[in-house]
């Protein structure tokens, strides 16, 4: 069955652009013109990624974004003709998975798609393991539950992402902008200390679980979910 993206776009040649391109490579698009409507049609089919128009309609694309989060994991993608930092930051804190300033190249887009469907394994991957178990820590991704110590952990995506990538691998080290690129998935704008605020949120859900596991720092390098 071929991957569904849904365009959210007010701007008919960038729209009938994107719609004929992924069209090209096997998607299966559908598209919407203003806020609203994208949300209705998000909620009519269950797309597998969204491509989403920051500046739009009836509603921004900001508000869309934090009303699919509200309900869904499903990968949103943010198209924007501004590249401010303010404003790929309102992107981010809505839920967005990557970001793509106006005007793009279509090469990009595509890239773009194919690897944020990669890292939520909506690219034809059934076989890659969604659930962890180690002891006294369960990181399920298809529920997004993170359960601690017998008791479910309230965590936002980024974090449960961040652990679950770490936990795939144990006792491998990653570097910050390693993590950045594979976890957050675009050129970020600010500097890596982002992955450490992050760390140290999970540590504190985290700290004296078990003495089988711990996030480790790798001093110079980055981090490792260390396995006994």
């Amino acid at each position: 069955m071929a991957v569904s993206v849904l365009v959210v776009e007010d701007e008919k040649n960038i729209q009938e652009l994107l719609q004929l391109y992924l069209e090209k490579e096997g998607y299966a698009v559908t598209v919407a013109s203003d806020g609203g409507q994208g949300l209705a049609k998000f909620h009519a089919i269950h797309p597998d990624l969204v491509l989403l128009d920051v500046m739009m309609p009836v509603m921004d694309g900001w508000s869309v974004c934090k009303a699919i989060r509200a309900e869904s994991q499903t990968p949103v993608i943010m198209l924007t003709a501004k590249g401010e930092t303010d404003d790929k930051v309102a992107g981010l804190k809505a839920g967005a998975d990557d970001y793509i300033t106006k005007p793009f190249e279509m090469q990009e887009v595509l890239a773009r798609i194919e690897a944020v469907l990669r890292r939520s394994d909506r690219g034809g991957n059934e076989t890659a393991p969604r659930r962890l178990t180690f002891d006294k820590l369960t990181i399920d991704m298809d529920a997004f539950e993170l359960t601690v110590n017998g008791k479910k952990v309230d965590t936002p995506p980024k974090e449960m992402e961040l652990l679950f990538y770490l936990a795939s691998s144990p006792n491998r080290v990653y570097t910050r902008n390693q993590l950045l690129d594979e976890v957050w998935g675009f050129d970020y704008f600010g500097d890596s200390r982002t992955v450490d605020v992050h760390v140290k949120r999970l540590r504190e859900k985290l700290e004296g679980v078990s003495d089988q596991w711990c996030l480790k720092t790798v001093w110079g390098v980055g981090y490792k979910f260390e396995v006994q």
